[in-house]
């Protein structure tokens, strides 16, 4: 390496998604060379094809590894040697293959001490399936790479407003089932640290919400809130962690009452996602916390649409 800056990896997601458009746009402007040496994990051909069909001014180098990423530069390690056909907008298996291929060609540097963070561009859930890849998503499997036993915390972020999740990618109808008291302060204690420790937050106040309407009226709409929520927040406060509710979660982001937190604990995926994403969309970002690894990636998918 030629210089000291991070080094960020970057792999390239879904071929035929806006991977590719958001990556090249971002190093567009040179001013973001000087705040880290990128390294795409990905496809040349692909990269160079992206560019043309965009119109977008944004040169690259061709390297091995990161070890080869020059100094001002963005530089693509080819991580396949077939040729893939992109076509924007259409799921496709062989995008897939490429997709995995520079994920697991980017952990494999990370490993080596080559790279120091890692940004996941969207892959399509459904075609990145297979005997090497059988995860609900990018976190889970970067939590069984790279995590050695730790447990990862999906947290989706703008500034001061982030929003963590008790569970992920999993059906609705296997919710309430799944969230336990031990889950909820695995993930209060995930939350609490990386607060602490990646925010720089003294005494973070983490906000709850409730699994049930009206965060179960007393019962009459659940007992989650009764017999789980509640005794997993107590036994957290009593070692010292500031958690507060659990809260409705249908008024509390259009009361502004987010504001007031240093974090917000939502039991589900679209729970949490759907508020944050109504009002932060353009500028979210997907971080992984509780794993060694800092890892982070756009609040969005495919963007096929």
């Amino acid at each position: 390496m030629e210089d000291n800056k991070i080094r960020i990896g970057i792999t390239q997601g879904d071929i035929n998604g806006v991977g590719y458009e958001v990556i090249l746009k971002t190093f567009s402007d040179p001013t973001m060379l000087e705040l880290c040496t990128p390294i795409i994990y990905g496809s040349p051909k692909v990269a160079a094809y992206h560019r043309k069909a965009l119109d977008i001014q944004a040169n690259f180098s061709i390297v091995n590894s990161a070890t080869e990423a020059g100094y001002n530069r963005l530089s693509v390690v080819n991580c396949t040697d077939d040729e893939v056909k992109v076509e924007f907008s259409k799921p496709d298996p062989e995008a897939g293959k490429a997709a995995l291929g520079a994920l697991e060609r980017a952990i494999e540097e990370y490993r080596e001490g080559l790279i120091d963070v890692i940004v996941t561009a969207p892959i399509n859930k459904h075609t990145i399936q297979s005997e090497e890849f059988s995860f609900p998503g990018h976190t889970e499997y970067i939590e069984e790479r790279l995590g050695n036993g730790d447990k990862s915390l999906m947290i989706l972020m703008k500034n001061d407003f982030r929003v963590a999740l008790v569970t992920t990618h999993i059906p609705v109808r296997e919710i309430a089932t799944t969230i336990t008291k031990e889950l909820i302060q695995e993930k209060l204690m995930i939350f609490h640290r990386c607060l602490k420790q990646d925010f720089g937050i003294g005494a973070p106040r983490i906000a709850v919400l409730s699994l049930n309407p009206h965060a179960g009226d007393g019962g009459l709409l659940g007992m989650e809130e009764q017999e789980v929520i509640i005794p997993a927040m107590k036994e957290m406060e009593e070692k010292g962690i500031l958690c507060y509710g659990p809260y409705a979660a249908d008024g509390f982001m259009g009361s502004g009452n987010y504001t007031h937190f240093d974090g917000i604990l939502a039991m589900y995926h679209d729970q949490g996602l759907a508020p944050f994403k109504a009002l932060a969309m353009e500028d979210g970002v997907n971080y992984t916390a509780g794993l060694p690894v800092v890892r982070t990636s756009p609040a969005h998918g495919t963007a096929y649409d």
